[in-house]
């Protein structure tokens, strides 16, 4: 009964804690990661154990897969060099100068050991950059830069991790074995995601039942997962590759309903897992000092050190990635040449998350390894890292951007491309309406006309001033006060029995489908 207790309690917190950002203005994982903090230390709340498997089985596949499925391919694809080099060779050269700078510090601790957290702390996490990065409006490239190396990094950091403390337990490591096993897991990732993309996408195909088709979606992750541990391939690459193939196939794939459900069901799933994630870490700290062997002055000189670490080796890294890649002519004239206050907010956009959570608990106990190592200590550090760059850089990121004019305001763009587009849409759409309107009522042909008519004008409405209502604005607001009335009179004929449940649930979906649509007309 009491773990069904802090489950509920657990998922109360992240939900009030989201409402509380909302209201202050800030990102729901900031919040909810100063209050684990401040939960840790009241006397009464529980120490609850983070075992990796959770993380790593349990929350990050379907975190990855959401965002995998709402990145955009073609975007993703066009910004793959990038990505690239900030998801593998950043993550390498920060692990290894991270663990050669603490091992400096602490010469009696293996190298391998060093550059096991080194690779522990190395990925940027996904759900606070790029938060913070849509909230604010940086440039659209930026965030798919951003998005799309949170979602390979962690891949990269995995492997590391395991190669280190395979080296740490005393087994030989060499550079064929580590470029063998890299392409092994990669290679053998990404044909499993390919394969289960195709698997699942034949079975939405066949699905006509939305209830099949997010049970089908739910199960996909998870799915990849487990038989990606089981033949030994990357997981995080599985997952990514499957739903960057499902989220660009998802209009093809899927009918209106099934596609609205979905996004609901995965929008309430990815709220409250990355809740749990964060408001978990700030519950570990009062565990962690207990168990922390290590004296204070020691705790603090390694903890700012790898902070401090971190951050230099993202700016030190950032630069030449950035421009010493644009001497090449072919690159150079492919990309524009961006100002360097671009590559300084990429570069201080480097909040850590779930994967350091995981990766740290994956690391040997210290009485496995030969002569030891503090793994007390690198935990800590660890879970510490994560809290001073979300409260750091996450606090920070929004001003700095805003100082740099580091902001893209793509809403007139968009809405003259969407304006555009649903021209070309409405025109497809009558010439198909005069195809097929023989023998329909006059009037009804006439209705579904103006409909489309209605659709274009909205979308060209966006584009004119915002000061006076529009006709569609005033067609909206004037809608609702009818749908409301409508809505009050079934209830009152099914508080007086005069209708059944039934029928007043399906009118209220058909009203809610409708005031939903006038939402969407509005934004």
């Amino acid at each position: 009964m009491q773990p069904i207790v802090d489950t509920v309690v657990i998922l109360a917190i992240c939900v009030l804690g989201a409402a509380l950002a909302r209201r202050l203005g800030f990102i729901a994982p900031l919040v909810l990661l100063v209050a684990g903090l401040g939960l840790s230390f009241v006397p009464g709340v529980p120490e609850i154990q983070v075992e990796p498997e959770l993380v790593l089985i349990g929350i990050l596949p379907p975190l990855l897969y959401v965002a995998a499925l709402q990145t955009n391919l073609v975007a993703f694809r066009r910004a793959l060099r990038p990505i690239l080099l900030l998801a593998v060779g950043l993550v390498i050269f920060t692990a290894f100068v991270t663990g050669f700078v603490l091992h400096a510090l602490l010469p009696e601790v293996p190298l391998a050991a060093c550059v096991a957290l080194g690779a522990v702390v190395a990925p940027p996490d996904a759900v606070s950059a790029t938060a913070i990065a849509r909230r604010i409006g940086l440039p659209r490239r930026v965030v798919v830069i951003l998005e799309g190396e949170s979602l390979l990094n962690d891949a990269t950091a995995l492997v590391m991790v395991r190669i280190a403390a395979a080296t740490l337990l005393g087994s030989a490591v060499g550079f064929a074995e580590i470029a063998g096993e890299v392409a092994l897991k990669a290679g053998g990732g990404v044909l499993l995601g390919l394969a289960a993309a195709v698997g699942a996408a034949w079975l939405h195909r066949r699905i006509v039942d939305p209830l099949l088709d997010d049970a089908v979606s739910l199960l996909t992750p998870f799915v990849v997962v487990i038989v990606a541990e089981q033949v030994h391939s990357s997981s995080v690459v599985a997952v990514v590759v499957a739903g960057l193939y499902l989220g660009h196939r998802v209009p093809y794939l899927l009918s209106p309903t099934s596609r609205l459900q979905m996004d609901a069901v995965w929008r309430l799933i990815t709220f409250l897992l990355e809740g749990v994630v964060f408001l978990l870490v700030g519950l570990q700290l009062r565990e962690l000092i207990g168990h922390l062997e290590t004296d204070g002055a020691t705790t603090a000189r390694v903890t700012a050190l790898v902070f401090l670490t971190l951050v230099a080796a993202r700016f030190v890294w950032m630069y030449p990635a950035t421009y010493l890649a644009r001497l090449v002519p072919r690159i150079r004239a492919r990309e524009e040449r961006p100002p360097p206050a671009v590559p300084t907010v990429v570069a201080w956009a480097g909040m850590r998350g779930v994967v350091t959570l995981a990766a740290v608990l994956t690391l040997p106990e210290a009485a496995e390894v030969p002569g030891g190592y503090p793994r007390d200590l690198f935990v800590f550090v660890a879970f510490a890292t994560i809290v001073l760059t979300l409260l750091v850089q996450g606090t920070t990121l929004p001003m700095l951007a805003r100082r740099l004019g580091v902001r893209e305001d793509t809403a007139a763009e968009d809405a003259l491309a969407e304006a555009t587009v649903q021209h070309a849409a409405s025109r497809a759409a009558r010439e198909r309406l005069e195809e097929h309107a023989d023998g329909a009522p006059a009037s009804v042909v006439e209705r579904l006309r103006a409909l489309t008519d209605s659709r274009a004008n909205v979308a060209w409405e966006r584009l004119g001033s915002q000061e006076q209502e529009t006709p569609s604005a005033a067609y909206g607001r004037l809608r609702r006060e009818m749908i409301t009335a409508e809505r009050h009179v079934f209830k009152i004929a099914r508080n007086e029995g005069r209708i059944s449940e039934e029928v007043l649930n399906r009118a209220q979906r058909e009203l809610d489908l409708e005031e939903s649509q006038l939402t969407r007309s509005d934004d």
